[in-house]
C-alpha cells in the first residue's frame, strides 16, 4: 500500500513538474523598460547629497522635483534655483551634462504657483549602419517642462499637483538602419504630493511627504504604435527630523 501511495504521489508530481514547464515555455518573462531615465536623475544638490530625501525636506526653489506641496510653506514669497551637472565626467566626457531650471511664486499665504525645466545632453554620438558606413553625428538631448500648482489644506497640510511635457530625440529625426524609422519621441505626465509639517516657527519638528510622479502615457520612437515604451513612474515617502 505505501508502494502504490509513494508511487502515485511521484506521477502527480511528475505531471504537476511538466504543466509547470509548459506554461513557463508558454508565457514568455515580460520584461518591463522606461525611457528617459534622466526623470529620475537628481537635479538638485541638497537633496542628492541627502540620498534623495527632498520629498520630506523643508521647501526650496528645487521642490518642484520632489515634492511640490511644500511649496506653501516656504518662507519667501519667491525663489529661483539653477543647477548643472557634469555626467560621466571621470570617463573624460565633457558634453553629457544635465541642466535644471526652477523657481516658485507664492500667490497668498495658502497657494504657490512652481515651474521647472531639465535638459540633459548624451554627447556628440556618431551612428553607422549595419556595415559600419557612417551617417553621421549627432547629439541626442531630451527635456522635460513642468508647471505646477499647490495649496495648504490646512495649517499643517498641503496638497500639489503638476503637469509635464516630456521631449526625447535621440536620433535627430528620421534616421533609418534599413528596417526602421525613428523619430524624436513625447510624452504627458503628471505629479500628484502631499506634505504635512509639524516643524514649529523654528523650524524644529517632524516633516511628512509622499508623491506620485511621472504618471502618464507612453513614449514611442517609430510609427508602430506596439513599440512603445513607460516612462519612469515613482512613489515616494518619507519623513523628516531637525
Amino acid at each position: 500500500m505505501k508502494r502504490k501511495t509513494f508511487k502515485l504521489a511521484g506521477l502527480l508530481m511528475l505531471i504537476t513538474g511538466l504543466n509547470t514547464l509548459q506554461a513557463q515555455n508558454a508565457d514568455p518573462i515580460n520584461v518591463v523598460t522606461t525611457a528617459v531615465p534622466f526623470l529620475r536623475i537628481s537635479p538638485d544638490a541638497r537633496a542628492g547629497g541627502m540620498g534623495e530625501l527632498g520629498v520630506a525636506t523643508s521647501p526650496d526653489a528645487a521642490s518642484s522635483f520632489y515634492n511640490l506641496s511644500k511649496t506653501p510653506f516656504a518662507k519667501n514669497p519667491y525663489g529661483l534655483a539653477l543647477t548643472y551637472t557634469p555626467w560621466l565626467k571621470d570617463l573624460g566626457l565633457n558634453d553629457v551634462y544635465l541642466m535644471a531650471l526652477s523657481g516658485y511664486y507664492k500667490l497668498d499665504e495658502l497657494s504657490a504657483l512652481s515651474a521647472s525645466v531639465r535638459y540633459f545632453s548624451l554627447g556628440n554620438i556618431t551612428f553607422t549602419d549595419y556595415n559600419a558606413i557612417d551617417n553621421g553625428t549627432f547629439r541626442p538631448r531630451e527635456f522635460g517642462v513642468d508647471l505646477g500648482y499647490s495649496r495648504k489644506l490646512s495649517d499643517k497640510l498641503a496638497l500639489g499637483i503638476a503637469l509635464r511635457y516630456i521631449s526625447s530625440n535621440l536620433t535627430g529625426g528620421g534616421y533609418s538602419n534599413g528596417l526602421t524609422t525613428y523619430k524624436p519621441g513625447s510624452a504627458v505626465a503628471g505629479d500628484v504630493s502631499l506634505f504635512y509639517t509639524g516643524a514649529d516657527e523654528s523650524g524644529q519638528g517632524w516633516n511628512f511627504g509622499a508623491a506620485v510622479s511621472n504618471l502618464g502615457t507612453k513614449i514611442g520612437y517609430t510609427n508602430d504604435a506596439t513599440q512603445k515604451d513607460y516612462i519612469p513612474a515613482n512613489l515616494s515617502f518619507g519623513t523628516t527630523y531637525t
